[in-house]
């Protein structure tokens, strides 16, 4: 222990607002000596690391002295309590992160395809900083990915309901995901996809009513406290870890509960968009490709109307089982495919136990943005286009492989109009024919008549259609698929 490096401290890599700039230091204290391992002891001690690391807390063997004992407390007591504050200070999630690598960060520069929420991006290898094409690569790309809103675990808010707690540490992260998703949906239906964070103040009143919508109090419609309050039904509770099935009918709870309140109180905020869960046979709860019904989408749209639409914007989430223990292989490219679509919301996915917010692919690699960080509550006012929302944003790109990512998810699309449905429709559809029998999802007319729809090109109006057959028939029907319970 005594040729450990000493630990320094460090700027903070966080930007402001963010309050882990300690337990930050503690992990940099960590790296340094998981460094210093792994070059001067190699595999064998690096594998029984986690071993070693928590024996510290045990009990030493009785046969040595006291003398040795009060020397190998003074070697051992920094260190120790280095790793009592990062084990009581952050998620667990994180220090996995950091000693076994479960992510890298960065974007590599490739010939292929990047993709970012239905927007591609080319990162060649020739690109220099200096380069004025530069903005369509990884300087775009950068910007767009920091531009997304970042929803993290928070601390220091007023108790949720009935219970004591004041924050989601440890548990919240599938929540938080389905928040970067919703306000996603908003941000391109009020701002558009092509909107960018400005760095220069004040900023856009729209943007930061977004912010204010997913406060963390009662007061703001889409917090964690109310979207909690509408999930009971569903199993969510403050301190339980929930799935992406729940929290999905959670938001369509909730969204319908904020525009009945709505009717009474003028001034409450709702989302302003129809919200579609796309299940299967039996509402979801059993086995069977979810199918996107053009007749209850317009039927759910004529409905958020009040008659006085044909259509509306609309939010389709779509919870998916793709395997057991790990993601079924056969899925994964399909899942890759729908991040080229313009609807593209992403994937409320992650590691079992550690829900992430998917927005990008690369090849093999997934792009997200990780709810794991603990911040100090911050009170967006509408009255302040000044107020310091950098803890809403990051600009640190982690991805994991995405053939790695837990098989329970959702996948999330926005559809300003009907045209914008009708083009998610074909595509969807063509993905369907490209699935071999066993698609992510279908589309069919009606669920009365409900062989999928054609995807042609030529096929651009779906209303005229004529599908028939049985639900869930397609020409490959006889292919075996491994759809799982929800």
């Amino acid at each position: 222990m005594k040729d450990l490096p000493e630990w320094q401290p460090v700027g903070s890599k966080f930007p402001a607002g963010n309050t882990t700039d300690s337990n930050n230091r503690n992990l940099v204290f960590i790296d340094q000596k998981i460094n210093h391992i792994k070059s001067s002891k190699g595999t064998s001690v690096w594998s029984n690391l986690f071993a070693s690391t928590f024996s510290i807390f045990e009990p030493h063997s009785e046969s040595s002295s006291p003398r040795e004992k009060r020397t190998f407390k003074a070697k051992t007591n920094g260190w120790t309590n280095a790793v009592k504050r990062v084990l009581t200070g952050v998620t667990m999630w994180r220090l996995q992160e950091r000693i076994l690598g479960f992510s890298r960060t960065g974007v590599s520069c490739s010939n292929s395809e990047t993709w970012l929420l239905g927007v591609c991006y080319k990162i060649s290898p020739e690109e220099s900083p200096g380069d004025g094409n530069s903005r369509n690569g990884s300087v775009a790309f950068l910007e767009d990915f920091s531009s997304r809103i970042w929803i993290t675990y928070r601390k220091g808010f007023s108790a949720i309901g009935d219970s004591t707690f004041t924050s989601d540490v440890n548990w919240g992260c599938m929540l938080r995901s389905s928040q970067m998703l919703v306000a996603q949906a908003l941000l391109v239906h009020h701002l558009g996809r092509s909107w960018r964070k400005l760095v220069k103040k004040p900023f856009a009143p729209e943007y930061l009513d977004i912010l204010h919508l997913f406060g963390d109090s009662e007061e703001s419609t889409f917090s964690i406290h109310n979207l909690l309050h509408a999930g009971k039904v569903y199993g969510l509770s403050a301190g339980s870890w929930v799935g992406p099935y729940a929290v999905c009918r959670s938001w369509e709870t909730l969204a319908r509960a904020t525009r009945e309140k709505a009717k009474i109180d003028k001034d409450r905020k709702t989302l302003s968009m129809a919200v579609y869960i796309v299940s299967g046979d039996e509402d979801g709860e059993r086995g069977g490709a979810p199918v996107v019904c053009i007749d209850a989408a317009a039927r759910l749209c004529l409905d958020f109307s009040e008659g006085q639409a044909d259509w509306s914007p609309m939010l389709l989430l779509v919870p998916l089982v793709l395997g057991l223990d790990k993601i079924n292989p056969r899925y994964v490219p399909l899942l890759w495919s729908t991040f080229t679509f313009p609807q593209s919301l992403g994937i409320l996915g992650g590691r079992p136990g550690a829900s992430t917010y998917i927005i990008g692919v690369q090849d093999n690699k997934a792009f997200y943005l990780d709810p794991h960080e603990v911040q100090q509550v911050v009170d967006i006012s509408m009255d302040n286009l000044e107020v310091d929302t950098s803890s809403y944003h990051c600009n640190i790109v982690r991805h994991i492989p995405l053939e790695s990512i837990d098989p329970s998810l959702a996948i999330g699309f926005y559809c300003r109009d009907k045209g914008d449905f009708d083009d998610f429709c074909a595509r969807a559809s063509e993905l369907v024919e490209q699935s071999g029998g066993a698609p992510l999802f279908t589309v069919v007319q009606s669920l009365n008549l409900s062989k999928p729809v054609r995807s042609h090109k030529d096929a651009s109006d779906l209303d005229d259609l004529n599908v028939e057959g049985k639900l869930g028939e397609t020409e490959d029907s006889s292919k075996e698929d491994d759809w799982q319970f929800l």
